[in-house]
């Protein structure tokens, strides 16, 4: 089981302009295909439909026919580095290259996302959030785990059943983790700042894939993260790592971070719902820089009330207003 974890910064690179082609997974192949019943197989290409690919084009390429570039580098992996000097990155998912494009195109995507909203550090503009190239490393945890390292500053995927990096949303919920320690460092040294930790991971990865790659087909619920990693140790359907429209409340914590994250992705989802995904992710971020790396539920939720009212007006402060309150966090 994949029990995305926390933590993480990077250094950064110079701008790079050269792009490539590559093929990945849209956002996860139970997103695109609509099939619950996928299943891992032993990474056999047989056992996802050639419909879940999409060609994507690789942008912010440093021109060296590696994946290296100005929001990600892949900096190591098992078995051969994907290199490509004709700038076509095309691998299927029995071999490793193809969680090195997918690694490399997600984070690149999450990052340009965040740059979408404003956040580039540009005069007059939001700051930047963790604009730099993030290390990452493929399958070198020989467990079904992945976790973001703040010490090393790189983001590290397991492998076992579906291997992580192959399902977008396990990514991009580590580069989460890897954005909170570049806006506070050592984010998350209480249980309930772990546990925000953990939702804004989820809820980025969703919010990310709905950027990038819009709804999941009919059937597949917006809500669930990581459908594709999660096959492989959930029996009910939808297979869901974790849900970020559950109903719990500060009532139902009990000192784990996975499970008491529930409650403040909620919240979140419910912001997104009530003020549109661009103003919500707006606030939810910037609200973010204010927070103190041992941040309670309540400390965290008043200042991104008071964020909403600084962008956006009282309207928008009380729908954050409510959606805590609805968790019992306010």
């Amino acid at each position: 089981m994949a029990v995305i974890g926390a933590g993480a910064g990077a250094a950064s690179s110079a701008a790079a302009s050269s792009t490539a082609s590559g093929q990945v997974f849209w956002v996860n192949p139970v997103q695109s295909t609509g099939d619950e019943g996928l299943t891992d197989q032993k990474d056999s290409d047989a056992a996802v439909p050639s419909k879940a690919y999409r060609t994507v084009t690789l942008t912010n390429l440093d021109g060296s026919g590696r994946l290296v570039g100005d929001y990600a580098n892949v900096v190591s992996e098992t078995g051969d580095p994907a290199i490509a000097p004709d700038g076509r990155f095309i691998y299927t998912r029995h071999d490793d290259r193809f969680e090195q494009v997918m690694a490399y195109y997600w984070v690149t995507e999450a990052q340009k996302y965040i740059q979408s909203l404003g956040f580039t550090g540009a005069p007059g503009a939001l700051r930047a959030v963790n604009r730099e190239s993030q290390d990452v490393r493929i399958n070198q945890y020989g467990a079904d785990n992945s976790f973001s390292w703040d010490k090393k500053d790189l983001l590290r995927f397991g492998k076992g059943g579906v291997d992580d990096a192959e399902d977008a949303e396990v990514i991009v919920h580590e580069y989460g983790h890897a954005v909170h320690d570049a806006q506070v460092p050592g984010f998350g040294s209480s249980e309930e700042a772990g546990s925000i930790g953990e939702a804004w991971g989820d809820y980025l990865a969703v919010s990310v894939g709905l950027a990038v790659a819009g709804a999941p087909v009919k059937g597949v619920p917006a809500a669930c993260v990581a459908d594709w990693d999660s096959v492989s140790y959930t029996r009910t359907v939808p297979h869901c790592l974790r849900r970020v429209d559950t109903n719990r409340t500060v009532a139902d914590k009990s000192g784990e971070v996975h499970h008491d994250g529930l409650i403040w992705s909620r919240a979140l989802w419910d912001i997104r719902n009530g003020l549109g995904a661009t103003r919500a992710d707006r606030v939810i971020i910037d609200a973010q820089f204010d927070f103190a790396p041992d941040t309670s539920f309540a400390a965290a939720a008043t200042a991104t009330v008071a964020k909403a009212q600084s962008m956006y007006g009282t309207s928008a402060a009380n729908t954050v207003r409510a959606a805590f309150h609805a968790r019992g966090i306010l």
